[in-house]
């Protein structure tokens, strides 16, 4: 007895694994290719509207790194902090400018919550810190080929 080219014990074998939950079951109208795309990071520009002084805020702060001459190419360096925090997991690159990029979030909620924690600890090292906010979410679309295609680019702006 068997189901295209599955003789009964694979069948019931792969019946049991999308009702226990190990693979979940894809919906093939909407994803015919099987894969079902998913979000793996978000990434939020924040403008803090004051100026920094980066090598205060590596001195100051805990989990943060400066280093202006690492990256010395061609006479331009990349002059940011670098700070990172536990909970949600993420990275924050401070810009002297005031300009910060926040990376690593798996939700829009959980970058919006890493962008606050993050001006926030700007804010006690005494600079005038606001949070103005855009969160670049890219989703996906069901055909995922080409790729460069496939993705789109929601840009919100928030400001608190």
């Amino acid at each position: 007895m068997e189901a295209q080219g599955l003789n009964q014990y694979q069948v019931d074998k792969t019946k049991g694994m999308a009702e226990e939950g190990s693979h979940p079951v894809v919906d093939l109208s909407k994803h015919p290719s099987g894969i079902v795309p998913t979000l793996q990071n978000i990434v939020s520009t924040v403008n803090l509207d004051c100026k920094l002084d980066l090598k205060a805020i590596a001195l100051k702060a805990r989990n943060s790194e400066y280093n202006p001459k690492a990256c010395d190419v061609s006479s331009i360096r990349f002059a940011a902090v670098i700070m990172r925090i536990r909970e949600p997991k993420t990275t924050a690159l401070i810009f002297a400018s005031g300009k910060m990029v926040c990376t690593g979030a798996k939700s829009e909620e959980q970058s919006r919550l890493a962008a606050r924690k993050y001006a926030r600890v700007i804010q006690k090292l005494g600079f005038p810190a606001k949070f103005k906010a855009r969160t670049e979410t890219y989703e996906a679309f069901e055909n995922i080929y080409p790729v460069l295609t496939g993705f789109r680019k929601n840009q919100h702006w928030y400001e608190v």
